[in-house]
């Protein structure tokens, strides 16, 4: 036999054992046979048989199960539906409690809070609604109980709410300065905790100038008046002076050439003579006259020797002026008004940073590139802990975009009137969401979570910033805590 099919042969034969090695876990087992009960053991109990009367108790005691031969084995569990590498999106879970906030239509800062529960089963809550700065309540739902700290002012209410039911709430407010929007969030929470069940915010505003009366800026402080106007002016400008030496070389040229005389002929200097047609020569002597075809006289009329025009140098000075004014003047009011814009309060937001960064205050959504944040409440310990004070924010998070989006809790931070920070912390976090990790999974497209974030700090200084990103690089939200 040739070599190389010595070598093909024995190759064949080393796959063929390596597949029956493959194939021997997947061969089915064998079920083991039945026991074969002795001779002595007693016989299982036949259904329907009659047993003797006083032996019932001794069988009880005396018989012990025995595998048959009809028990069939279990199924063996079925293969996961996703593989465990493939990281699934949160997705926010459906609460049978809802809120929802709207403003009231009154001339007053008023709301109404609808507490709904949608479940089967009753559900104790504890529904807590954080009043605006600078406001105090004149009128609430009987069973409010009103509570002041140096900070804030909350109104809570302890409800049972029934199987499929809603239940409807009523605040009205009295503020000092009734021109100005008010945000009021209110969360329903687990009784006797701080688990959120579901958070809605409202915004009341009823602005005392009309839409209608609010006047436009003054002529003066908009760029598009001044350089309609200042084109105006430098148009009236050239024009009069375009006129005015028109007018000059006008009264120049009809000096020399408009003098006496009769007959349209003009004059010349003395001792040149006249010039007549068809001679060719002047007489300079006592004015000889050379008579034409029909014996009179006929005198060539003098030509005007023009002169190339050339602008006026107080034309050309003027209109450089002019032009010079009004780029000094549209770069004046541009750069104004782009140092009016400048925030000095503001956080530096550029470089690297992807989109815009916005700032509000709480209960008010703030939108960054990918994710909608909602501060609807943060709460500080009055005592601080042996590991430091946790101030806990109960934050909504809602996805934009139409796929999954990461964030992390090394970018959430809490901004403190030092002007140090501290980033989220997660296990504390994560033991507030009772284990779950929402860090640790992406969040689902169109998704809206609503959870407490915990900022460890030092001191007794309350948070005076919340700064909220989706990405590294995202410019983020900045929520301002009162």
């Amino acid at each position: 036999m040739p070599a190389s099919r010595r070598h093909h042969r024995a190759l064949a034969v080393f796959v063929h054992c390596l597949g029956i090695l493959a194939a021997v876990p997947a061969l089915p087992t064998v079920a083991p046979k039945p026991a074969t009960p002795a001779a002595g053991a007693p016989r299982p109990a036949v259904p329907g048989a009659a047993a003797p009367q006083g032996a019932l108790r001794v069988a009880a005691a005396t018989m012990t199960p025995t595998p048959t031969g009809t028990a069939t084995p279990a199924a063996p569990a079925p293969p996961p539906l996703v593989s465990p590498s493939v990281i699934v999106p949160t997705r926010g879970a459906s609460s049978a409690v809802t809120v929802v906030v709207t403003p009231a239509g009154t001339p007053a800062p008023g709301y109404q809070v609808q507490v709904r529960n949608a479940g089967s089963l009753p559900v104790a809550t504890t529904v807590r609604q954080e009043l605006p700065p600078g406001t105090s309540t004149t009128w609430v739902t009987p069973g409010g109980r009103t509570s002041r700290s140096a900070t804030t002012t909350e109104v809570s209410w302890q409800l049972r709410l029934p199987a499929h039911s809603t239940t409807t709430l009523h605040t009205a407010l009295t503020t000092a300065a009734p021109g100005r929007a008010l945000s009021a969030p209110a969360c329903a929470f687990a009784a006797g905790g701080d688990r959120p069940y579901d958070c809605a915010t409202a915004t009341w505003d009823r602005s005392t100038v009309p839409v209608a009366q609010a006047t436009d800026a003054p002529a003066w402080r908009r760029p598009a008046a001044l350089l309609a106007a200042l084109a105006g002016v430098f148009l009236l400008t050239a024009g009069g002076l375009w006129w005015w030496q028109r007018h000059r070389r006008a009264r120049a040229t009809a000096g020399p050439s408009g003098g006496a005389g009769s007959g349209g002929a003009g004059t010349r200097p003395a001792g040149a003579g006249t010039v007549y047609a068809g001679t060719g020569a002047g007489s300079s002597g006592t004015g000889a006259v050379a008579p034409d075809q029909g014996g009179q006289p006929s005198p060539v009329a003098p030509v005007a020797v023009g002169r190339r025009r050339r602008p006026s140098v107080w034309l050309v000075v003027g209109a450089a002026v002019t032009v010079l004014a009004g780029v000094v003047l549209a770069a004046t009011v541009t750069a104004t008004r782009q140092v009016a814009a400048i925030d000095t309060t503001k956080q530096p937001s550029t470089g690297a940073w992807v989109g815009t960064s916005t700032t509000g205050v709480i209960g008010v959504p703030l939108r960054e590139q990918a994710l909608e944040f909602t501060v609807y409440r943060i709460a500080c310990p009055s005592t601080p802990s042996t590991v430091g004070r946790q101030c806990r924010a109960t934050v909504g998070v809602r996805n934009l975009t139409p796929e999954q989006q990461t964030w992390h809790g090394e970018m959430q931070r809490a901004y403190l009137p030092g002007g140090t920070w501290v980033s989220a912390d997660e296990a504390a976090t994560r033991l507030a969401n009772q284990g779950r990790d929402v860090f640790g999974q992406p969040l689902a497209a169109g998704s809206r979570l609503v959870l407490p974030l915990v900022f460890t700090v030092d001191g007794t200084d309350r948070p005076r910033q919340l700064e909220l990103r989706s990405g590294v690089f995202s410019a983020g939200v900045r929520v301002d805590v009162p």
